[in-house]
Order: C-alpha cells, then structure tokens, then sequence
C-alpha cells in the first residue's frame, strides 16, 4: 500500500520526541509537514526530524492538499476544535489523547467523524505486551480475573506546563489516569459500572495533582488505580486472577529501543519467587499505532478504536470526576 501523508499539528513535545520519530520509522507513515503558530518553531523541529515543510500556521497545515491525516498533540482544550477542523478540511485525525476534556465536548466530533477517520491515540492497545497480555487471560493461564491494580506518577511542579493548567484541561486524571481507564476496558473488555474516586488537589493550580479511584466493572471485577503528578515517577500494571497474576513491567511509556517483559506468577513462593519473565520483542508503540491509523486510511483494515470507544472512555472519567464533587459512587 502507498504511504499516508501525514500532518503534525504542533511542536508539542509528546509528538517531536515519541510519537513523529516512532512514525517515521514506517514505510505506511510518510510525514511531510509539521505546523506552529511560530514559524521559527516549525521550522525547527523540520529540520530536526527531516520533514519537509514547516508551516507558519494550523490553517496553513490544514490548506495543505498534500496531507491526507493529521496527528494532533495540541493542549486538550484545543483536541476538539481543531480536529473538527481538520475534518472539515477533509483530514483525517489521530488526536492525542484525552480526545476531549468532557464526553460531551468528544460526542461533537461525530459530526467530523461522518467524513474522515477520527481516533484517540492510546498508543499502548498496539504494543505486543498489552497483546500477549490478553491472550494469557483468555488462555485461562490465571484463572478467573478478579482485579487490576495500576499506578502510574510523574513529578511536575512547573506553573507554565499545561499539565498543571486548570484552564485548558490539565491535572493527573486526564493526563494519566486516562490511561488507567483504558487499562480496565482493555484487560476486563468490558465497561465499568460505577466509580468512587478521592482527589487531592494543588492548592496553587488547582489541578488534581494525586487522584485514586475504584471502578466495579461488575461480577466482582474490580480496578483500583492511583495517578499522581506530584509523585515519584513509577509505573506498574498487575492483574491479579484465581489462580495467578500478570505484572507488566513498563505498562505505558515501554521504551522504544529494548524488549519490554511482562511476569507470569502462580503464586507458589512468596518473594515474586515463583514468577516467570516472558520477554517482548523491540517495537516502537507509537510507529505500530500510526500503521494501524494508515491501514484504515488506506482501507486495508478497520480501526479497532475508533471515536465511539473515545467517548466511552471519556464517559467514565466524567463519571470519575463527578464523584470527586458527590464523594459517592457514581454510574457512568
């Protein structure tokens, strides 16, 4: 199949460091032009990663007939409206992740979604260890599944980076804990319930800086998650079943460069004594997730996750929210 042209629609850094440089290492991805509203730092970042044009601007990105796709890192509060832009320029979209700030902000994109290919970005459903995980579950190598555990932190303090921007859609749950929800969806591939969440916020941002939550995906499966921006950074994912458990080692951010492993466990000797390693080839998460992209593009495979699983995902995060204010369950 011929390449897709692909469009970056900013400098973000997410996409200057992981994600246009995994998609540049595929023959489906051919990334011809980036854009900023400062030329200087379009041009900058062209140079860098060797891509053909700069733009001055997002409409000019936007007006660009070559481009076929657009990937979409901006700042959350701009996800929606700029991807209904490029849908309205004929562009299909990979937006970063969360795709909206609200379920209600993402359900105005299937307006967009009638015309293009428009999807979330949650690189991790394309690496073969969260793969191999689902087949261990459905192998029944650990039984029956009962609950998930995840943690995932970082350490910002920084007042001028979007993360710790009530305004714009900031704090831990929609940058991380996100993932998180995808997590249990995922693994359990089923919907929550109902959720129960406590948050602690910066009293300066306002922004959640630490939030945990429990999610009853029903038939007495659970998910338990902790995210925090003001913690050390530390990621971890187990899935715990009737008759052993799954770790995964590096669950979100699996490096690009070495195998990544995932530890099967009986339970037998205490110690993680008794868990066996099972090792993942080199892949990079973010050029396999713009195949995926370019293939439906191209016609030659459906998207597995499209903007219905979007605004599914963003439900239970409002959900989620929600109970932060009513500090009770709260369906989604």
């Amino acid at each position: 199949m011929q390449p897709v042209r692909w469009g970056i629609l900013s400098t973000a850094k997410i996409g200057r460091v992981k994600v246009v440089p995994g998609m540049m290492k595929s023959p489906l991805c051919n990334v011809v032009a980036v854009a900023s509203r400062n030329e200087a730092s379009a041009r900058d970042m062209a140079t860098e990663l060797g891509i053909p044009k700069a733009h001055g601007s997002y409409e000019d990105l936007l007006a660009d007939p070559e481009i076929e796709a657009i990937y979409n890192p901006l700042p959350n509060h701009l996800h929606v409206p700029m991807t209904l832009a490029a849908a309205a320029a004929g562009k299909h979209v990979l937006c970063e992740k969360p795709i909206a700030i609200t379920a209600a902000e993402a359900e105005q994109l299937r307006q967009g979604a009638s015309k293009v290919l428009i999807a979330e970005a949650f690189m991790v459903r394309h690496h073969p260890q969260w793969h191999r995980v689902r087949e261990l579950m459905q192998s029944g190598d650990i039984g029956e599944l009962r609950s998930i555990q995840v943690i995932f932190s970082y350490f910002n303090v920084d007042p001028g980076n979007i993360r710790n921007r009530a305004d714009i859609g900031g704090g831990g749950l929609l940058d991380i804990g996100c993932y998180a929800v995808v997590s249990g969806r995922y693994i359990f591939e089923a919907e929550p319930q109902r959720v129960v969440t406590l948050v602690d916020r910066d009293p300066a941002f306002g922004v959640d800086r630490t939030t945990s939550a429990l999610m009853d995906f029903g038939a007495g499966r659970q998910l338990a998650f902790t995210v925090s921006t003001q913690s050390v950074p530390y990621q971890r994912v187990q899935i715990l079943g009737t008759k052993g458990r799954i770790e995964i080692e590096i669950p979100f951010n699996a490096p690009p460069d070495s195998p990544t492993r995932i530890f099967v466990d009986d339970g037998s000797l205490h110690g993680d004594r008794s868990a066996r390693a099972i090792e993942l080839p080199v892949v990079d998460q973010y050029g396999l997730q713009g195949e995926a992209f370019s293939r439906a593009v191209r016609g030659a495979a459906s998207l597995d996750y499209g903007l219905e699983d979007a605004i599914l995902n963003m439900r239970v995060l409002d959900a989620l929210r929600r109970s932060e204010a009513s500090a009770a369950w709260e369906k989604i």
